[in-house]
């Protein structure tokens, strides 16, 4: 999806969430960007899997009000049934390694790194591929390119960077498929190769156990780690993730319910999480029914009582 693309995107959804009670028509939402109603349909069906009235509607069974209020968290719930069912997106095309100390201690040395930067329904991506998996995935502006590189270079400061689009390119293509589970469920998972402390890559895995669509409290988190006192730490942890969008920061939200931060920006959590509320909802759609969810969502100051909030 080109840039100019999601800028679209972005006004819509800002529309959407600004008017989403008045629950406005496809010829309204088609308005706010300035596209007729048949460009509009084809764009946003692209970027979300899903009509626009149909998103809209996924937005009410937002599932954050029966995780909050539930006994379980998320991640016991995930991992009560041993990481599987209809949600588990990760579970099918995300593997994970971490390196060894020496490698952890060497910087990378030894290591080829190739990166380049690509378009995703979120904005231009920096992604860090070597031979054993993605290093580093993270978005940025036009103007925070070069910085960004610079970040992830730090990670890994003794490795060789090269330049290298047409191998990051295809990985790309993967990441952000139009049909997620189609295109990762029938291919070689994606690899990722972690390096953190200890603590760091332990937090990083739990955050692979939240299901796409739902969120988890660092509370949750801390408690699936066996550290349940250390939630600043989580959130530290949380904050540092190299890996963007396949290790899920962004479905880790406050103990009242807030939406929280996110180091790629509060905006990008919020339509990140909008994306996988329309693109999973689909398949929820029958068992949220059958518990009688009652549609409310995430708020920048909690749960709200009427209406989706997360745009």
């Amino acid at each position: 999806m080109r840039a100019d693309d999601y800028i679209r995107i972005e006004k819509a959804l800002d529309f959407m969430g600004r008017h989403q009670a008045d629950q406005p028509d496809l010829e309204a939402m088609a308005a706010s960007v300035n596209l007729s109603k048949y460009h509009f349909q084809r764009l946003f069906t692209r970027w979300a899997g899903i009509s626009p009235g149909r998103f809209l509607q996924c937005l009410t069974l937002n599932h954050a009000q029966t995780l909050l209020h539930g006994e379980a968290s998320v991640l016991d719930t995930a991992l009560d049934v041993g990481l599987s069912g209809p949600g588990r997106l990760h579970d099918l095309f995300v593997t994970h390694e971490a390196v060894t100390p020496g490698e952890f201690k060497s910087g990378g040395e030894a290591l080829r790194i190739s990166h380049g930067i690509h378009p995703s329904p979120f904005g231009d991506c920096l992604l860090a591929l070597t031979a054993r998996g993605i290093c580093g995935l993270a978005f940025v502006a036009e103007e925070d390119k070069e910085s960004a590189l610079e970040d992830m270079m730090r990670r890994w400061p003794e490795a060789d960077w090269v330049h290298d689009l047409k191998t990051t390119g295809a990985t790309m293509e993967r990441i952000f498929a139009p049909e997620p589970r189609a295109a990762h469920g029938a291919s070689k998972p994606l690899h990722l190769l972690l390096r953190g402390t200890n603590f760091q890559v332990r937090v990083w895995k739990a955050l692979l156990n939240i299901p796409p669509g739902q969120v988890a409290r660092y509370g949750d988190v801390a408690g699936a780690i066996g550290s349940p006192k250390a939630q600043r730490a989580v959130g530290q942890a949380v904050g540092a993730n190299p890996v963007a969008f396949l290790i899920p920061c962004h479905r880790v939200i406050r103990g009242t319910g807030a939406l929280g931060g996110y180091r790629w920006g509060k905006e990008r959590k919020r339509r990140l999480l909008a994306w996988e509320t329309g693109r999973f909802a689909q398949e929820r759609a029958g068992l949220l029914e059958d518990s009688g969810f009652d549609g409310a969502g995430i708020g920048d100051s909690g749960i709200e009582k009427s209406g989706a909030a997360l745009l």
